[in-house]
Formats: C-alpha cells, structure tokens, sequence
C-alpha cells in the first residue's frame, strides 16, 4: 500500500521543481532525505517537507521504515497569479506567478 503526500499551491513554478522531484523518484527515503538536505534549489525544501510527510505517514500505517523507496514524485501545474509591472513610457508587462502541486508516494519494496 503506497503512503502519500501532497503540497498544493506551492509558491514555485513546476519547471523548476519537476528537476528535483526527477531527481529522487525510485530512490528509497534515506538517500533521497540525504540529496534534498545538500541540494542547493529551492524546490528541494519543499520536497523534503512532503516527503516527511509521506513518512509519518507510512509511519502511522506501521510500514517497514527501513525498505520505504519513492514510487512517484511529480509535479502538477497549479494555478497562476497574475501582475503587471510597470514599464517605460506608460507601459505594463504581465508577470506570471507560477504555483505548483507537489505529490510524493512511498511504499515498501518487496
């Protein structure tokens, strides 16, 4: 039975976080717990909060700690805040907020 965790509405744009969440899946959650703590991106403070989350979770459902690996870790588009930012001779230009919803399954490995 997989143990899941989701961050929905995480204030960084899915482009930068699938790089990280690319990087951990199938790893098992010590490893992955070890490259999110040295990793130097953003997006990897977010990853390691779900993934703790994941944890305690499969925890309370009284898994096997030591066998847990990440079954899925993906990245789903949220939605987008819209701005202006004032520009030169009376212009505006968008800039486009970007939120994202981080999702991170465990399970134990046979």
């Amino acid at each position: 039975m997989a143990y899941q965790s989701v961050h929905r509405f995480a204030r960084i744009a899915p482009r930068k976080a699938r790089l990280i969440a690319d990087l951990i899946r199938g790893m098992r959650i010590d490893q992955a717990m070890t490259e999110l703590q040295f990793n130097k991106k953003r997006a990897a403070w977010y990853f390691k909060a779900v993934l703790n989350s994941a944890i305690a979770n499969a925890e309370e459902g009284e898994a096997d700690m030591q066998s847990l690996y990440i079954t899925e870790s993906r990245v789903d588009e949220g939605p987008t805040m819209k701005r202006w930012r004032p520009k030169d001779r009376g212009r505006a230009h968008p800039i486009m907020k970007r939120t994202s919803h981080l999702y991170i399954a465990v399970d134990e490995r046979n």
